[in-house]
């Protein structure tokens, strides 16, 4: 067994059977399915203070952008002489570029373990499915007797959507609501334009700011468009999963930085600067 699975993997298996299990007892229905919310939703709160550090690290690089711009329109033929500049800026401003990067990289480890925990606990159509599971949990008393109950909201959590001809056309209403989801999250993600754009010259160095906003842009929907795509081949549970981390990072973001790009959507009495 490897460090990953024993460190990360099978403490979250065993957090999830044991919730199911505690739901289950007490009877109430589609109990895998609360299970999975909360065990995403206690991870996703841990990780609150990580992502935090990540958002405000992102705000204030943004605000940094006219001065970024102004910069580099002075010092961008020499290269020496510009990044002695930003470091500078960052240093006077008391930005760290790094510490945006570190809660991501330290969050990435725990998403693909609780992804890996949701693949195998959904497939419980393999023949080894009980033994290979209860040889991970720490407890007898965790163990499975039978196979889980995948039932939620009158469909099963193993289902995918691309299996819409026998599940129904609403479950074709999970990937379009995933998609929807990460819309709003990465147009949220995005700075609100300013009311009076700084002037920038006219010259060539111009063209990499206007480049990397129209990827910003294009990411925008093509981000969505992905998880929409990858959400209808799998099983609607890892989609539960996912929702659940992205209706939590929506109501983050809004708190620390406000809708971003999505304030022209929405009524001025939602409306926050950032």
């Amino acid at each position: 067994m490897n460090p990953f699975e024993t460190l990360l993997i099978n403490p979250i298996l065993n957090l999830l059977i044991a919730l199911y299990l505690f739901l289950h007892s007490l009877g109430i229905p589609g109990a895998l399915g609360l299970a999975i919310i909360l065990l995403s939703t206690s991870i996703r709160l841990a990780l609150w203070s990580l992502t935090s550090t990540q958002l405000r690290s992102a705000q204030k690089m943004a605000a940094l952008k006219p001065h970024l711009e102004r910069i580099k329109a002075e010092y961008g033929h020499d290269k020496m002489r510009h990044q002695q500049e930003i470091s500078k800026l960052h240093k006077e401003h008391g930005i760290n570029p790094l510490s945006g990067c570190l809660p991501l990289l330290l969050q990435l480890p725990i998403f693909i373990g609780l992804y890996n925990v949701l693949s195998q606990v959904l497939q419980f159509d393999k023949a080894d499915f009980l033994a290979n599971i209860n040889s991970r949990l720490y407890s007898p008393a965790l163990h499975l007797a039978d196979k889980p109950d995948t039932s939620f909201l009158g469909t099963s959590l193993s289902t995918s959507p691309n299996q819409w001809q026998e599940a129904g056309f609403i479950i074709l209403a999970v990937p379009i609501a995933t998609g929807l989801l990460q819309f709003i999250q990465s147009k949220m993600m995005v700075p609100q334009a300013a009311p009076h754009a700084v002037q920038r010259s006219d010259d060539k160095k111009a063209d990499m700011t206007d480049t990397m906003s129209q990827v910003q842009s294009q990411m925008t929907y093509i981000m969505p468009a992905m998880i929409a795509f990858f959400s209808y081949g799998f099983p609607i549970g890892l989609s539960l999963y996912w929702n659940t981390f992205t209706v939590i990072g929506i109501i983050q973001q809004y708190i620390i930085s406000g809708p971003g790009a999505l304030s022209k959507y929405l009524p001025k009495r939602l409306q926050k600067s950032n």
